[in-house]
């Protein structure tokens, strides 16, 4: 394995708010229950392939050590498959993976789910 393949750089961190913004007023999304990915092209002026953030809904875990939980089993989830989207994706996009239910998956069932959440939007968004 290449040095640096499962990494989660500062440089991949969506954290511009204007980019956010974008990506709520004008994204699309594809979901593959209990994930939803929202998306859109990346602005010219933001470097590099990739921009991800994660969000846990409030209304579903109230406290904060709950949410923070499935943030990092998000990020991790993130960092082992990434090479999906950067193998196949067109162009640069943002992006922001949500976990939207109260349902505790597993580790391995939100591996499993962001597989097939990151092959269903290469389906939906490459040309064949």
């Amino acid at each position: 394995m290449e040095k640096g393949k499962f990494t989660y750089p500062k440089e991949e961190k969506l954290k511009s708010r204007n980019t956010i913004d974008l990506m709520f007023a004008e994204g699309r999304s594809v979901s593959k229950y209990p994930l939803r990915l929202v998306y859109v092209p990346l602005p010219e002026h933001e470097p590099g392939p990739i921009k991800i953030g994660v969000s846990v809904s409030k209304r579903h875990f109230k406290k904060a050590v709950d949410r923070n939980y499935f943030k990092r089993l998000l990020r991790e989830t993130y960092r082992h498959n990434k090479q999906i989207l950067l193998e196949n994706q067109p162009q640069p996009y943002a992006y922001m993976l949500m976990y939207q239910t109260k349902d505790r998956l597993s580790l391995e069932e939100i591996n499993t789910k962001m597989v097939q959440l990151f092959e269903k939007f290469i389906a939906q968004n490459i040309p064949q």
